[in-house]
């Protein structure tokens, strides 16, 4: 997952995968500037959160409902 902490929808997210069990590695952008082109690549978008799931699939801001489909979709929770 790509995002900041300064980001409500990152925030969010971190919770869902937390609350949910789901691993995930969370980049933080502020941190790490360079991996923002990762993420713009990936999603060809430069909103946030961006999250690369282990399928290749991604999602970029989306809603509790999609990420907690895409976690069971792959059983990752």
């Amino acid at each position: 997952m790509f995002g900041a902490d300064w980001c409500g929808d990152c925030r969010r997210a971190k919770l869902i995968f937390d609350r949910s069990g789901a691993p995930y590695r969370y980049v933080d952008l502020v941190q790490d500037p360079e991996a923002a082109e990762v993420a713009r690549d990936i999603s060809g978008r430069t909103n946030i959160p961006v999250i690369l799931y282990p399928d290749r699939s991604h999602q970029v801001e989306p809603s509790n409902a999609d990420m907690l489909r895409k976690i069971e979709e792959l059983g990752l929770a």
